[in-house]
């Protein structure tokens, strides 16, 4: 846009302009941003810098305005040598863009763009290449100097180079930038970004694959600038930072999760809100009725009562970190720390559950897994047993990896799965898959247990779910701050009791 002077603002030194457009999506070391109306607040005593840096201050702000295309403001320009530099170079086009550097307290990604919606003014800076399309350099006034007169200055034209279109991937080649440091958390520092290129502070407009693929088309008509671009940006080695390394917020883990399997085999309720035993009654003996005849005495068999005690225990697990990691980091930091410490929770209970399974089961008895005709049998037997010892019914089979694997695999005569019914739906022995850790054994409801492991005894269980309770009060979390070694400790735990009602309600696999 062209710079115009009056000789009215001769002695005025100001530099004028939008220092941001509403909306307008830019390219930054952040990836993509835009700033969406009325998301910046102004703070006292607001400098303008040149390049972000503020140990360089070249002048002050001194009025703004905004509207529902962005925010205009114009800066008294300090008498210094930088600042006769700053007007020269506004004025002539060599620094003709504006940038923001703000501190982001909310944003939202909104189809890949970080479009933030609140933020405080840190400063402006006058920039060679700003980001945000719009914001820029509308007037600048200059100041006379010793022996002259003020003079009207325009910028000197500049040739753009001609775009090349290559399946619509050429993007602005500009960088101005959001810093990485906790763009994911509610506070974030937006500002430019320079990049060492030939010991030089040059900032590399390669951001991206588009303007990678632009300057690489530039270099090959010619252009030794975008030559050089592209060097330094495909040498990660020398030039640390032309290729920034990006840090997602998902976290890959492939060894705990909340489920938990054999708890979800049988029942569960609510502890007791007080003490660290608990009792349940249980009939021992039941009352009689028999034939009696004319005049005969009845059956009298007196009913008797006792109780189950069970032990509350305390499940918990603690993580000691810095201060500086708590308060520094990521808020993803804290959330995750306690997701996986609520997954340690999870396996620590299933696995006390399996314990007491195994311990009150009935012993299956020697045999092997070879043929769907022993997985049928083997179910038949602990159907028996169950129903004979509890009179209910076993519904649920826990059953380990392996044994899962095993379970698929087994075959007819033909070759054709048994326990995989929507394959072939001839053998209706159940319906296993392997993308699903719950299926149908013989009408069991199966569930995968990792706490289970192998094809040996105890893979396989098989249980009444009414035989068996699990008691369980809400999860806790405690956090300490270590004073004297500027550490915080956080807790994780819970109380829970396994009460074992009647033992032969479960009944475990044993190899032959």
């Amino acid at each position: 846009m062209p710079v115009t002077l009056t000789a009215s603002d001769a002695e005025s030194r100001i530099i004028a302009g939008r220092i941001v457009q509403w909306d307008s999506e830019g390219n930054t070391s952040a990836g993509r941003t835009k700033f969406l109306p009325n998301s910046i607040e102004f703070g006292k005593n607001t400098k303008l810098v040149l390049e972000h840096n503020q140990t360089k201050p070249i002048g002050k702000l001194v009025e703004w305005s905004q509207d529902d295309s962005g925010i205009t403001a114009s800066f008294k320009i300090a008498k210094t040598t930088a600042g006769n530099d700053a007007l020269e170079e506004a004025a002539t086009g060599l620094r003709s863009d504006f940038s923001v550097g703000v501190q982001v307290d909310a944003w939202d990604n909104k189809d890949g763009v970080m479009a933030i919606s609140a933020s405080k003014l840190i400063e402006v800076s006058l920039v060679t290449d700003g980001a945000i399309p719009g914001a820029e350099v509308e007037k600048v006034a200059a100041t006379e100097t010793p022996g002259t007169a003020a003079t009207e200055t325009t910028p000197e034209p500049q040739i753009e180079e001609p775009k090349t279109e290559g399946d619509d991937l050429v993007s602005e080649t500009v960088s101005e930038a959001v810093s990485t440091e906790a763009v994911e958390a509610a506070k974030a520092e937006v500002k430019a970004t320079s990049y060492p290129l030939n010991s030089q502070k040059v900032r590399n407009p390669i951001v991206d694959k588009a303007s990678y693929l632009e300057h690489s088309v530039r270099a090959s008509l010619g252009s030794d600038e975008s030559k050089l671009y592209v060097a330094a940006a495909a040498d990660t080695t020398d030039n640390a930072g032309l290729v920034p390394t990006r840090q997602l917020t998902e976290v890959i883990n492939g060894i705990s999760n909340a489920d938990r399997p054999l708890i979800d085999s049988i029942s569960t309720g609510a502890l007791p809100d007080a003490g660290m035993t608990f009792e349940i009654p249980k009939i021992t003996v039941a009352p009689t009725v028999a034939v009696a005849s004319e005049g005969g005495t009845p059956s009298e068999t007196d009913q008797n009562a006792a109780f189950v005690s069970v032990d509350v225990k305390k499940y918990i697990g603690q993580q000691t970190f810095s201060l500086e990691l708590l308060d520094r980091s990521s808020p993803a930091f804290f959330a995750e720390l306690v997701r996986q410490m609520e997954f340690a929770y999870a396996k620590a209970t299933d696995a006390a559950v399996g314990s007491a399974l195994i311990a009150g089961g009935t012993d299956g008895g020697n045999r092997t897994l070879t043929t769907g005709a022993l997985a049928a049998d083997f179910v038949a037997d602990a159907a028996v047993s169950i129903y004979t010892n509890t009179l209910g019914f076993a519904t649920n089979i826990a059953v380990s990896p392996e044994q899962w694997g095993v379970l698929m695999g087994l075959v007819d005569s033909s070759n054709r799965p048994i326990f995989t019914q929507t394959i072939n739906p001839q053998n209706a022995g159940g319906s296993l898959t392997a993308t699903a850790v719950r299926g149908n054994l013989l009408g069991l409801n199966l569930r995968v247990a990792r706490n289970l492991s192998g094809t040996g005894d105890n893979s396989m269980i098989i249980v009444n779910p009414d035989a068996y309770t699990w008691y369980e009060s809400p999860r806790l979390s405690l956090q300490t701050n270590l004073i004297s070694t500027g550490q915080v400790q956080v807790g994780y735990y819970g109380y829970g009791a396994i009460a074992t009602k009647i033992g032969a309600g479960a009944y475990r696999y044993m190899v032959a």
